[in-house]
């Protein structure tokens, strides 16, 4: 039983340096100027110039997708929602919307007014701007508290 114990002893002895060894470094097969394009995304300037971008366009499309921080903003600010009547908005299941104006995934969130306007629209969400409080309402909507 004890040669048993000092084979084990050793044998773990023996290996522990190749588990403390780290692996080799890789480099990374995309080319340089693709990996310079995907990081030159990230500024605080190139944000500020998509977010004017997407100003252009009407909130809660593709083109611009109402900026919340993660999926309890998402659901907060979908919870506000209120159609023209003043009545909540029924929100269906959220599902992927693709890629967005900031070249993050977006969540697409079916709102429906039934008769009231403005009607049934695909709403596109963009979950990943944690500092972002959005209080607009897309065109034919109002935020409620």
């Amino acid at each position: 039983m004890m040669r048993l114990f000092l084979a084990a002893v050793a044998l773990s002895l023996l290996a522990a340096p190749a588990f403390a060894m780290k692996p080799p470094r890789q480099e990374s097969p995309a080319p340089l100027d693709v990996l310079a394009e995907v990081g030159a995304g990230n500024s605080d300037a190139e944000l500020q110039r998509s977010i004017a971008a997407a100003g252009a366009h009407p909130l809660g499309t593709a083109a611009n997708p109402v900026r919340v921080a993660g999926l309890e903003g998402a659901q907060a600010y979908v919870g506000r929602l209120r159609c023209a009547d003043g009545s909540a908005a029924r929100v269906g299941s959220r599902r992927d919307g693709g890629v967005g104006a900031y070249g993050s995934i977006v969540h697409l969130f079916p709102v429906d007014c039934g008769a009231a306007a403005p009607g049934r629209i695909d709403l596109l969400v963009d979950i990943y701007h944690e500092e972002n409080v959005e209080t607009r309402a897309p065109a034919g909507f109002r935020l409620g508290n």
